[in-house]
């Protein structure tokens, strides 16, 4: 039996490493995104619940510029536009709630 010992804090940065990796363009979807938002006027979230039309509105029209940006996919840039438009409803939520 060998004597080998384990670097557990190299261990859990390496794991914690692995799962916080943001798609490129994510941040430069949500600014188009808020973008969106803003010069639609059509909100994210309104009366206690998700605008899902808007929520895809905006995603698709945002998919479009990041498609054209990264050279990516239509399903690449629409799984980040979507990710970048939930979460931007997810804080509109939040926001109304505080």
């Amino acid at each position: 039996m060998s004597n080998r010992s384990i670097s557990w804090n190299a261990a859990l940065r390496d794991v914690r490493a692995d799962r916080t990796k943001a798609p490129a363009g994510l941040l430069s979807a949500k600014a188009r995104i808020d973008l969106t938002v803003r010069t639609t006027r059509r909100p994210l979230f309104k009366a206690g619940q998700f605008d899902r039309a808007a929520i895809m509105s905006a995603a698709a029209k945002a998919a479009r510029a990041h498609q054209e940006r990264f050279g990516c996919t239509w399903g690449e840039a629409m799984s980040v536009c979507l990710t970048a438009a939930w979460r931007a409803a997810k804080l509109a939520r939040h926001m109304a709630a505080h």
